[in-house]
């Protein structure tokens, strides 16, 4: 017997985070339902959680009853689309577990399935201008955008991950063999969205092309990403926790392990406190995604070279808030040549 998508988001209270991403990664309804063995429920998981846990360093081993919420929010099984809604509505939730009298898990209701689609306005801003020198020769004659993964142009599965969120409206910068990018794209109305193109003369660095958009027409938040990544992010989710945080931008982040290969001396001074082998640090790395307020991109002046985390430390300098977003999803950065061989042999389980 097939199972309903929302029995799939099932799992035990000693489920550890790791897996429980895996399961939000997989099922794609934003949300794992924890219950005990008879299928009561005790708590709910959601990517807000899981963000949450790794701000404040749980580890991925810990179990899931240690992060999720043990107090969600639910409807009872009978009740009418309208008071479903209605408590969607009051607090803002995109997903509603529905119990039966016992407490045991009947059903799912998500706001995706109650409403229909609306498209999402945002303008999305693909940064497709680099040079892919360490991709050489690949990119000799070929723009590393262009550059296919499977039997499509890197730059064409971002744009069709985000259309198939919502997005519409699109801005792509280029600068290193522009024509092939155009003539790949046109207009976007193959693909049913409207694409406009901002060509940097000279290179800008990362943030520099944003004050070559039409100020005018950036009215909501901006989506900014690298024309060079593949990523199952939630394009949705992030907009949604740059609406909760508010402020200036947010930045998408990625933790990042590195393994010290030696035994490393901890010291006060010249005498010896411990000795650690090996030791693992971690550390927040720039996922190369933004969301940026209407009123920074206006701010960036006209044709000025600048990179991104300039611009963020400059907001940050002047006292405005700049939030970061941990990523749990799948993500590469295809740089190099290797990470290039990596999207090849991945991208069929994207």
């Amino acid at each position: 017997m097939t199972m309903r998508p929302w029995e799939l988001t099932l799992t035990g209270p000693l489920t550890t985070l790791e897996d429980a991403i895996a399961i939000l990664d997989r099922v794609a309804l934003r949300i794992v339902l924890v219950i005990d063995d008879q299928n009561r429920l005790l708590g709910t998981l959601t990517d807000g959680d899981v963000r949450r846990a790794l701000l404040k360093r749980h580890t991925l081993s810990e179990s899931v009853q240690d992060v999720m919420c043990s107090t969600p929010r639910t409807a009872k099984r009978g009740w009418s689309k309208d008071r479903v809604l209605a408590v969607m509505e009051k607090y803002q939730l995109l997903q509603l577990p529905v119990l039966d009298d016992a407490g045991v898990v009947v059903g799912l209701e998500t706001l995706h399935d109650l409403v229909n689609p609306l498209k999402q306005d945002n303008p999305v801003f693909l940064m497709a201008g680099g040079f892919g020198t360490r991709l050489r020769p690949l990119t000799h004659n070929c723009p590393k955008p262009l550059l296919k993964v499977g039997d499509k142009p890197i730059l064409e599965l971002i744009l069709e991950s985000f259309i198939k969120s919502g997005f519409h409206n699109f801005y792509i910068s280029t600068h290193y063999m522009p024509e092939m990018i155009v003539a790949h794209f046109g207009d976007g109305s193959q693909w049913g969205v409207t694409i406009h193109y901002i060509h940097e003369h000279e290179p800008l660095g990362t943030g520099g092309a944003l004050g070559l958009l039409p100020h005018d027409g950036i009215n909501l938040p901006l989506i900014v990403m690298n024309g060079d990544l593949l990523t199952t992010l939630d394009f949705r989710s992030l907009l949604d926790f740059h609406g909760e945080k508010g402020g200036v931008a947010t930045m998408c982040v990625r933790e990042h392990e590195y393994c010290v290969p030696y035994g490393v001396v901890q010291s006060d001074g010249h005498k010896v406190r411990a000795m650690v082998e090996k030791p693992v640090q971690k550390f927040f790395i720039n996922a190369g995604i933004y969301v940026l307020a209407p009123e920074l991109v206006k701010c960036v002046p006209y044709a000025t070279r600048i990179d991104m985390p300039t611009l963020l430390e400059k907001q940050i300098a002047q006292g405005n808030d700049v939030s970061m977003f941990p990523l749990h999803e799948y993500w590469l950065d295809i740089g190099r040549m290797e990470d290039f061989q990596k999207a090849q042999q991945e991208f069929g389980h994207l």
